[in-house]
């Protein structure tokens, strides 16, 4: 059962390829002929033909050559002295075996066209023993050059963009060409002052490499001369450039076509020119910009002609000169300009940097604000007291407590770490009731009257619901808090003792300030090194206090105190 299935699948393969076979035969004989092209090329010499038809091919298409009528596919491989190379057939080099009909199917799924291409290949002899050989004058190039005019001749070289052209030599009856009157311009032999005995038989050799081997090719050439130029309907068309800037970035690579349109047997001169200088001879150093082999193809009413330009490197200099495309009396220029800045790029760029900036200042700003303006009230504060009619800069407020550790650490950081860091240190007055009232004085005059002389209330504390109940009920607290958040508009700062994480038990006034001011939650371990000004709760201290500031006490405070001295904070 197996070996019945292998053969049945082997045998569907089979068919299945015999229909593909015959469906492509069948749209290879169907395709719309095209053109009929007679080729008679020279035998021992390389020679190529570019299956070229616009429109046709100025699209992606598939193209396919093959020997007609057998229907044979030429070969692709590059090693065969017949294949195909793109869209062009290459015979390397001809033989006389080759000649016959050969035909180029070019479709896609829309289309199918054919050209076919009459190739006889023929024992050509330039130059007999005698030197006296003569050709058949229908086999050769016919070109015309006119009295009295610089004119020119031209080496038709029809191969591919990447064969490269090494060298030409020019020959007039069987002896190379001499003399000021000619020059050699790649694929152009230009002559001066034309007169009737330039007519004659002409050769041009061609010295051609091609995947590293190199090639001959020698075309000769049938020259007439004529006295009166006949100009109508024989200028030649550039279709591009078309007077045109290209943009293009410093230091790339380029290569520009110019594509021009003739009719048949004009002899044109055409060039690619720079400051009125050919382009291989103003770049002669350098060779960092050529002129490319001229590429042609033949229709029935007119030619077809690309000549490129190539710049290996565009630099700075090449900006803003005219290159131009010379074809006989017609000529059109290209000019390169650098690329336009991209705004928007530049745009984003900036903004991009504007908000990396910006962040980083708030940044910059939140973690280092408090230092910032610690300085500035150092750097540029004037001695003397404000003249607002306060006596005191804070009036402290603090709870007391029965619990003997929170009252020892109330009484600790409220009598002995406030005075010595805020008054000592820092220049500030505090009033702290018990201490700095009056003997005798009625409490609630002494807390009414000292209050109103204060520029901040400082509020100590502590997590115990017994010491809250008494702060509401006491006239010192009672008194201290309506000035504050009714009366005068005292700004508050409320200091915790210990973590307070539930302010709903503590009075409605506790929480108002707490949500208008915020807290700051005491740090320290009432140690010497608590009592330092520079430290970070101390800092918060001082920033939310008035920006005046009073000199220490006496100097031997001061001195007593160096370390954490104003300046240094």
């Amino acid at each position: 059962m197996e070996g019945k299935e292998c053969r049945a699948g082997m045998l569907s393969l089979l068919v299945v390829g015999a229909c593909s076979a015959v469906s492509l035969g069948i749209r290879a004989d169907s395709c719309k002929d095209v053109s009929m092209q007679n080729e008679t090329p020279s035998v021992d010499q390389p020679f190529a033909f570019n299956c070229t038809y616009p429109p046709l091919t100025s699209g992606k298409v598939h193209v396919t050559w093959y020997k007609y009528p057998n229907r044979t596919p030429i070969s692709k491989n590059m090693q065969s002295r017949i294949h195909q190379y793109r869209n062009w057939i290459l015979f390397l080099p001809l033989a006389l075996g080759d000649s016959g009909i050969y035909q180029c199917v070019i479709n896609d799924t829309n289309m199918c066209h054919s050209i076919h291409v009459n190739l006889t290949a023929l024992k050509k002899q330039w130059c007999g023993p005698s030197r006296k050989g003569q050709l058949d004058l229908a086999d050769e190039y016919k070109q015309i050059l006119y009295v009295g005019k610089d004119d020119s001749l031209t080496c038709h070289l029809n191969f591919p963009k990447s064969w490269n052209l090494d060298l030409i030599e020019w020959y007039k009856d069987c002896k190379e060409i001499k003399g000021e009157r000619y020059t050699s311009l790649r694929m152009k032999l230009s002559v001066k002052n034309v007169s009737v005995e330039d007519r004659g038989n002409y050769a041009c050799l061609a010295r051609l490499t091609h995947a590293g081997k190199q090639y001959s090719v020698l075309n000769s050439i049938m020259v007439t001369v004529t006295e009166k130029p006949v100009f109508g309907g024989r200028i030649p068309k550039i279709i591009y450039p078309k007077n045109n800037s290209i943009e293009v970035k410093p230091g790339s690579t380029l290569i520009v076509d110019c594509n021009i349109t003739d009719t048949m047997g004009n002899t044109n001169l055409r060039c690619w020119r720079v400051n009125n200088t050919l382009v291989d001879v103003y770049y002669s150093e350098s060779k960092r910009i050529r002129e490319g082999i001229e590429n042609y193809t033949y229709f029935q009413d007119h030619n077809f002609y690309t000549m490129n330009i190539t710049f290996l490197e565009v630099k700075m200099e090449d900006y803003g000169l005219p290159f131009t495309c010379h074809a006989g009396v017609s000529a059109a220029y290209f000019i390169l300009k650098l690329p336009d800045p991209d705004f928007q790029a530049y745009l984003i760029g900036g903004l991009l940097i504007l908000t990396c900036v910006m962040a980083t200042i708030v940044c910059i700003h939140n973690i280092f604000k408090i230092d910032i303006v610690l300085w500035y009230r150092s750097a540029f504060h004037s001695a003397g007291t404000t003249e607002d009619g306060k006596l005191y800069d804070a009036y402290v407020l603090y709870p007391k407590t029965q619990r003997e550790i929170q009252s020892h650490n109330v009484d600790t950081l409220v009598l002995k770490f406030l005075p010595e860091v805020l008054e000592r240190q820092c220049g500030y007055r505090l009033f702290i009731f018990g201490r700095d009232e009056f003997p005798g004085q009625a409490v609630a005059n002494a807390i009414d009257e000292n209050i109103k002389l204060c520029r901040r209330l400082i509020i100590v504390l502590v997590p115990d619901l017994l010491s809250f109940d008494l702060l509401n009920n006491m006239s010192e607290e009672q008194i201290a808090v309506y000035n504050a958040l009714i009366q005068d508009g005292i700004k508050v700062i409320l200091i915790e003792l210990e973590k307070i994480k539930d302010y709903t038990v503590m009075p409605e006034s506790i929480q108002y300030i707490k949500q208008k001011y915020g807290a700051l939650q005491w740090s320290g371990d009432f140690t010497e090194q608590s009592q330092c000004a520079k430290t970070k709760f101390w800092k918060k201290v001082r920033y939310h206090m008035p920006p005046k500031r009073y000199p220490p006490s006496s100097p031997n405070q001061l001195l007593k105190h160096m370390p954490c001295d104003l300046t240094a904070g």
